[in-house]
């Protein structure tokens, strides 16, 4: 597949309000959906991230003491202010690819901003997106875990079940993935309203009792406590971090929903909600510092009040999983269609909303993994070790995808752009060297889980590039081959013959092997290319181009943006209009499939060839893939060595 560059500039998108413009949803639907969708990762955040901040903050002693409490709430409320109030709500929720975001789209966006030459941007979108993956499987595992875990303060006896309760939910969810998202997320959005009411009017009564919790409000606790706690400070300060988790969901949703509601949704109930429920949790504990065993359950009475929130917490963090689960899908799917992953199978779920999608290959994959970290860690705190490194890292890469694009696409000064963005590349990278701290402790397998997806995207990349390269050179020139068969054509035969190509101005392999092997050639030929733009989605009107080569052959490219499935004879339909005479049943589309092998001399070190080949048998089949009816299509088999 080609990547085009022909696309609006990039602060049109954005002075345009593309993120805003792209759907007809009431501005009222749209914020209670995000704040079932957007928000859940960082809505169930409050049920580990304060206990884990103060015990990292206790040190040996293992007590915190009040100025150490009121010193981790302000980390907590100023993180949340920061990096995700400004840095996201405010900064990167303007950088929109035609209304879509996320770690992908806007590696795109500054792809197209630099011009030639951005390899290391498609670098740097390779890291965050395999990182992406790593937070996908850790995040259903410890939200869905912690919740849980909540059944030992409604009585001990419940202990031993937690583990094996929390894998069935887990199973149970990605079992019903393949059904589709629509019919659950109605619910999402009222389910998370009332656990951020329950979040806020909890909070209340602690804070009435212990009115001195709100001195964490002066950011003046946290500088203080940063300077006198040493190595602890920094420690602490990568717990501090599972407050922040999920403000990349923000981002990267932004086509789902907008930016006006999911800024609404953030700055009107999710942010006081949260910053409420974290300081009565230090409250709580600055009134009984043994409640920092749980102090996110005992803002709650003992008894069914309790056991009921328990319930709650446990369909809220069902609901957050669903959000980095579905986040997957489509992380998948922009991947594959800008060459970054082999193709993989994708399922619509819905008739209405293209975005919906089910990749059975990535669910299997993603329910593997995160039940092995459930068995492997067996409790949330353990789990949380693990966390934030494949978040921290990806908030890096973002600020610095970020500053590219606000330079290069929204032509600030550089020195204009650095400033705006510098304390916030500064302040991740603090977050990532604490989060580093914790790599012996489970912080390997996000880094060893993105590492692998790292090695997979670029042996893909690399390997088909250099398998567009080699096929290049032994093919024959197009206009060559035409003007030769037209001048003495071979026997023709009824109906129209569609030869598949990456590369038009080459001769496809399955037309010079159909002209060999049948001597034969249609009364009309067409030869197709598939592009993939550097846009989410592409206009019908600009989706086919027509062009006619001599009498009996012409070229069509369609046009396909980076979120789009490809469904070929929809857009041939469209060719019908440009003049073509496009019948599905008189037409036979020829398709070669290559057989690979590594060769003597390759331009990836055997291991990766052998990588590479692994990978193209499992890519899912390009009649499949394209939506091509299988009873019209010809396979042509060709072997290369690459």
């Amino acid at each position: 597949m080609t990547s085009d560059v022909a696309v609006p500039a990039p602060e049109t998108a954005a002075a345009n309000g593309h993120g805003d413009a792209h759907t007809t949803a009431g501005f009222g639907a749209l914020t209670l959906g995000s704040i079932g969708v957007v928000y859940g990762d960082i809505g169930t955040s409050p049920l580990y991230a304060f206990r884990e901040a103060v015990m990292a903050a206790s040190g040996a002693e293992g007590v915190a003491s009040p100025a150490a409490v009121l010193g981790v709430l302000s980390l907590i409320l100023w993180a949340l202010i920061i990096v995700v109030t400004l840095k996201y709500v405010v900064i990167l929720l303007r950088a929109d690819n035609n209304g879509e975001g996320g770690t992908l789209a806007l590696m795109a966006l500054a792809q197209r901003a630099v011009g030639t030459g951005g390899a290391t941007i498609v670098l740097l979108g390779i890291i965050s997106g395999a990182l992406f993956y790593g937070d996908a499987v850790i995040t259903p595992a410890l939200s869905v875990l912690s919740a849980i875990e909540g059944m030992k303060d409604v009585t001990l006896r419940f202990e031993p079940y937690i583990v094996p309760l929390t894998v069935i939910i887990l199973v149970c969810l990605f079992a019903v993935q393949s059904r589709g998202t629509a019919r659950v997320a109605a619910f999402f959005g009222p389910v998370m309203c009332v656990w951020f009411a329950v979040l806020a009017v909890a909070a209340i009564h602690p804070i009435i009792q212990q009115p001195q919790v709100l001195f964490a409000l002066n950011p003046f606790y946290a500088v203080s406590f940063m300077l006198h706690h040493g190595i602890i400070g920094f420690v602490t300060l990568g717990a501090v971090f599972l407050a922040v988790t999920g403000a990349e969901a923000l981002y990267a949703d932004l086509g789902h929903f907008g930016k006006r509601p999911i800024q609404t949704a953030w700055l009107f109930i999710v942010l006081p909600s949260l910053a409420l429920n974290y300081l009565g949790q230090g409250a709580l504990v600055l009134g009984d510092p043994g409640a920092i065993e749980s102090p996110f359950f005992q803002l709650f009475p003992q008894g069914w009040i309790r056991g009921g929130m328990v319930v709650l917490a446990t369909a809220a963090t069902v609901i957050a999983s669903q959000a980095v689960i579905t986040g997957a899908y489509s992380l998948t799917r922009q991947a594959i269609q800008l060459g970054l992953l082999p193709r993989f199978e994708i399922r619509h779920t819905s008739e209405a909303h293209s975005g919906q999608i089910f990749i059975p290959r990535i669910n299997q994959l993603l329910l593997v993994a995160v039940v092995l970290l459930v068995l492997l860690f067996r409790s949330s705190s353990a789990l949380a070790s693990a966390y934030g490194i494949s978040v921290t890292g990806t908030m890096v890469v973002t600020a610095m995808m970020g500053f590219v694009v606000i330079w290069k696409g929204w032509k600030w000064k550089p020195l204009t752009a650095a400033a705006l963005i510098a304390p916030f590349l500064f302040l991740d990278l603090t977050f990532l060297t604490a989060n580093l701290l914790k790599v012996f402790d489970g912080g390997w397998v996000p880094l060893a889980l993105g590492a692998l997806m790292i090695i997979l995207m670029y042996t893909w990349r690399r390997g088909s590039r250099l398998l567009f390269e080699k096929s290049r050179k032994l093919e024959f020139p197009l206009a060559d081959l035409v003007a030769m068969l037209e001048k003495r054509p071979p026997q023709r035969v009824p109906g129209t013959a569609v030869f598949l190509t990456s590369d038009p101005l080459s001769a496809p392999t399955a037309l010079m092997h159909s002209l060999k092997h049948y001597k034969v050639l249609h009364e009309k030929n067409v030869i197709l290319t598939i592009e993939t733009a550097q846009t989410p989605r592409i206009d019908p009107s600009e989706r086919v181009k027509l062009e006619q080569i001599s009498p009996t052959f012409s070229k069509v490219t369609l046009k396909f943006g980076f979120m789009e499935s490809p469904n070929v004879p929809k857009a041939l339909a469209i060719a019908r209009k440009l003049g073509w005479q496009f019948d599905i049943m008189s037409t036979s589309f020829f398709l070669s499939r290559r057989a690979l092998k590594p060769a003597a001399h390759s331009g990836m070190p055997r291991w990766q060839d052998r990588l590479f080949i692994s990978l193209s048998r499992s890519a899912n089949d390009a009649t499949d893939y394209f939506q091509i009816p299988s009873g019209r299509v010809v396979e042509v088999g060709t072997q290369v060595a690459i």
